[in-house]
């Protein structure tokens, strides 16, 4: 048994029983150890940032940690940005990073690169194995940093020669350290602050879709709290029998008018609210300067128990039936396209506990206000902010609930990033409809130029904001990609193709001209 052996097997023995993939000649050993062992779930992805990004979208979606296999730095160069967007998830990934053997990393050679410095800049855990005995402890130890804290990123960097050099055993990852969870103290000044006029209690995690939502929903009916939630969560359950969040804006104007009037702001598994970027004249602190900010419960504690314990403390009520989401269906819009009309044919005909991973970008404010009153779903949010998201995360939800339907909605600058990720929904025969929302170009950067105050665009600006000379074809990507698609330019053909879409198994892409 040599060393990749030990760690498929310890990978196994502690639940990883998932790897997306795309790997080099320094995994082989790794991919030859894989093919002996049936049980673990390969998925070649054709781009490394694919199979990160499938990794966040499984654990959001499961709370189960899957493992990536990349290539040396370059490779997870590649990767890079959607473990940025893991990272601000709280979603823990595996990453199996392999090297140069040991005795060859003296030489210069031209895939040598800072494979420890590159997985510092993003991971919360980094380990370098030195021998092919610390291998299976190495593994299981990378398992339980990931789980650690609520999820984390954990790179586990494997040198070729470790991983074909002879070892012995297995290992099984030790549960995660407990959570930590606040004071009673400090509970109690939480239940005070809420109970104040002006209050609001800002939550995110599980609390945006699990039952803890429930149990922050019944705070603020007790209190009469504002319930609050980030513009940009990991998960939220919306539609009917969701709880009722406001939710935070991107627009630095909206979150302040947002915001205007709170005098006591409780955060719990969430950070203080801040301006997505910076800008001349422009706040970044989007509260009131003068509101008091309790940070009750931060994102690696137990937010959960904290939620309990201040309902416990306050006295609230389990919530009633009729103070959750009720459902109401639109009818089908006819006529021209537009953006609120693609919303309501959503909000009608999106089926009951659908997965919508949202990369429309500057589409997004469209179709979310409709279907906050439609049949219950999950909606995935692009947390990091770097784009390249969507088709990825789309790939790994699926694999993590291969009976719900999946729909991203994809803007067209964006879904370039990760086209790849349409092959292997191809492959794996994944139930995922992509939305791409054609309007081409970057359009979300007109808006930031203006933000900026610049106001005058001259042809060079134009050019790298506009996709176009030529124009994409998605439907003709999709077909060499192995997708079906169909382009749709009124409300009526979106209709038609979004509902033969949700009515067959398999992926097929949609492209919206808009």
């Amino acid at each position: 048994m040599n060393g990749a052996e030990t760690l498929v097997k310890t990978l196994l023995a502690s639940g990883v029983d998932v790897c997306f993939a795309n790997p080099g000649t320094s995994e082989m050993h790794f991919v030859a150890a894989l093919d002996t062992h049936p049980e673990m779930r390969c998925i070649l992805c054709l781009f490394e940032g694919g199979a990160t990004g499938a990794a966040d979208g499984y654990f959001r979606m499961t709370g189960k940690v899957a493992a990536t296999l990349l290539h040396l730095a370059p490779g997870f160069g590649n990767g890079f940005a959607n473990l940025h967007n893991a990272r601000k998830a709280q979603s823990g990934v595996l990453n199996i990073m392999g090297d140069h053997a040991s005795y060859h990393l003296r030489h210069e050679s031209p895939l040598k690169g800072d494979t420890s410095g590159i997985s510092q800049a993003v991971s919360h855990w980094t380990r370098v194995s030195q021998d092919a005995r610390s291998v299976a402890a190495d593994g299981a130890a990378a398992v339980q940093a990931a789980r650690a804290r609520g999820g984390q990123i954990a790179t586990l960097i494997l040198p070729a020669n470790t991983a074909w050099e002879a070892a012995v055993g297995r290992e099984v990852s030790a549960a995660p350290p407990a959570l930590l969870r606040p004071s009673d103290a400090e509970i109690d000044a939480a239940a005070r602050a809420l109970c104040q006029p002006g209050a609001a209690l800002l939550v995110d995690g599980a609390a945006l879709w699990g039952a803890a939502g429930q149990v922050a929903a019944s705070i603020a009916a007790k209190t009469g709290c504002r319930l609050l939630a980030p513009c940009l969560p990991a998960r939220i359950r919306r539609g009917e029998g969701a709880v009722r969040f406001e939710r935070l804006a991107y627009v630095v104007e909206e979150n302040v008018a947002a915001l205007a009037g709170i005098t006591h702001l409780v955060l719990c598994g969430t950070q203080r609210p801040t301006s997505f970027f910076a800008y001349p004249g422009k706040v970044s602190l989007p509260a009131p300067a003068d509101a008091c900010v309790l940070e009750l419960c931060s994102s690696d504690m137990d937010y959960e128990a904290t939620l309990d314990a201040l309902a416990k403390v306050l006295g609230a009520d389990p919530l009633p039936p009729d103070a959750l989401q009720g459902i109401d269906l639109p009818n089908l819009p006819h006529g021209p396209m537009s953006l609120d009309g693609i919303g309501q044919a959503l909000a009608a005909l999106l089926p009951q506990d659908a997965i919508v991973v949202d990369e429309a970008i500057t589409n997004s404010r469209f179709l979310a206000a409709p279907t906050v009153s439609a049949r219950g779903h999950d909606w995935l949010a692009v947390t990091g902010g770097a784009i390249g998201f969507g088709q990825p995360a789309a790939l790994g939800a699926a694999v993590a609930c291969p009976d719900r339907k999946v729909v991203v909605l994809e803007g067209d600058g964006s879904g370039m990033y990760t086209l790849q990720a349409l092959w292997t929904m191809a492959r794996e025969g994944l139930d995922v409809t992509v939305v791409v929302f054609s309007n081409r170009g970057y359009q979300i950067l007109r808006g930031e130029l203006a933000n900026v105050g610049v106001t005058e665009v001259g042809r060079n600006a134009v050019r790298m904001f506009d996709v176009v000379e030529p124009s994409l074809d998605w439907v003709a990507l999709a077909k060499g990609h192995g997708v079906a698609g169909v382009r749709v330019t009124d409300l009526d053909q979106f209709s038609d193709a979004f509902a033969a879409a949700m009515a067959q198994k398999g992926p097929m892409l949609i492209e919206v001209i808009c």
